[in-house]
């Protein structure tokens, strides 16, 4: 019985200590993380985008978390700054990632803004970048003889599309676009330098 009292008190002990060191304490490190000025709300169609986002499983091969120079090429490869806590403010749930099969998508929206880009890559990667594993969503769009009012028709480099048709985007592929197309997070995070520190004071006039 002693036994069984110690081994129910050690792994009770282990939970508390494991709870505080993964939960309580970064909740109380970023508990009071406000946005960057330049960070901005998602709108209405870039929340569904995010749901399309999600639904699709793009967060199983695509990161949103750009590492520091010193921890990997990220910057060097185009991804922009380290990520920080107030990037993702408005962000739930996070899709951090943890593959990059494809590449980190942290800032695609400043790299590609590109609508028509987007939407032909999304109905065919290999067109746009040859030999991308990335799989095709031709779902996310309808085929048609001809074009309707209001209907957002994919271009698409020659030969990629169906022979006297025409391909249309639904508004799940335009909804997923204006998400991608609003992840730049190219803002500051860092507050400008005092006046101090930019140079000597200006003399006051005699």
């Amino acid at each position: 019985m002693e036994n069984e009292i110690k081994l129910a008190a050690g792994a009770m002990v282990s939970l508390a200590v494991a709870t505080a060191a993964l939960v309580v304490l970064p909740y109380m490190e970023v508990r009071d993380i406000t946005p960057p000025e330049g960070l901005k709300p998602y709108t209405s169609a870039q929340l569904r985008g995010r749901e399309v986002y999600i639904a699709n499983g793009c967060v199983y091969c695509h990161t949103q978390q750009p590492r520091d120079r010193n921890l990997g090429p990220d910057h060097a490869r185009g991804w922009g700054r380290a990520s920080v806590p107030g990037d993702y403010v408005y962000d739930k749930p996070h899709l951090l990632g943890s593959m990059r099969t494809g590449p980190d998508l942290f800032n695609i929206g400043a790299r590609q803004p590109s609508k028509d880009w987007h939407l032909g890559h999304l109905y065919q990667p290999r067109a746009y970048v040859p030999g991308s594993i990335m799989p095709s969503y031709p779902y996310l769009f309808e085929t048609k003889a001809a074009a309707e009012p209001g209907d957002e028709v994919v271009k698409l480099p020659p030969g990629q599309g169906p022979e006297g048709k025409v391909v249309v985007a639904r508004p799940e592929a335009l909804d997923l676009v204006k998400y991608l197309q609003g992840l730049d997070h190219t803002y500051p995070v860092l507050p400008p330098p005092p006046r101090s520190a930019a140079g000597p004071a200006a003399r006051p006039a005699s």
